[in-house]
């Protein structure tokens, strides 16, 4: 099986298609920055880009993924990217962690499609992204600097 991975294919020999996405990037390709929350799709601590969108990736077989690529933590780059990284930092959004990733990885993407959301479209895009510090506060601000650091760009 084929898998485009943060820009590189890489060929996985022998697994199973039903294989949740996580694990092979996690277990079979060293990738550890996506967590394991839940398990169910309901945390966001797996959550990944896929063509751009974010997914559970804990709920996303192999045989689902396709021919998308995929991107994690690990090579999200770019001018929204950036923007979000210095804003997480501005804000001291993480507390203990553990689903800065997936709240990393929701917050571009929500920025990467609408630069200038309203609340409610932050409350939307990130309510499957669980904090069990409560950090939600700090994430909300960190998504606002952000939006407002790329309108002035």
């Amino acid at each position: 099986m084929k898998l485009t991975v943060n820009g590189q294919e890489r060929v996985l020999e022998g697994v199973d298609p039903t294989m949740p996405l996580l694990w092979a990037i996690r277990d079979l390709l060293g990738l550890k920055g996506t967590k394991f929350g839940c398990g169910q799709a309901l945390c966001g601590a797996c959550t990944v880009h896929m063509d751009g969108q974010p997914v559970r990736s804990c709920q996303t077989s192999l045989a689902d993924v396709g021919d998308s690529k995929v991107t994690t933590i690990e090579a999200i780059a770019g001018r929204v990217a950036e923007a979000v990284r210095s804003a997480w930092i501005k804000n001291n959004v993480p507390q203990c962690g553990y689903c800065q990733s997936g709240q990393i990885m929701s917050a571009v993407a929500l920025l990467e499609s609408n630069p200038k959301p309203s609340r409610d479209d932050v409350n939307s895009a990130m309510s499957g992204n669980l904090c069990r510090c409560g950090t939600y506060p700090r994430i909300r601000a960190a998504i606002a600097d952000a939006s407002n650091s790329l309108g002035k760009q």
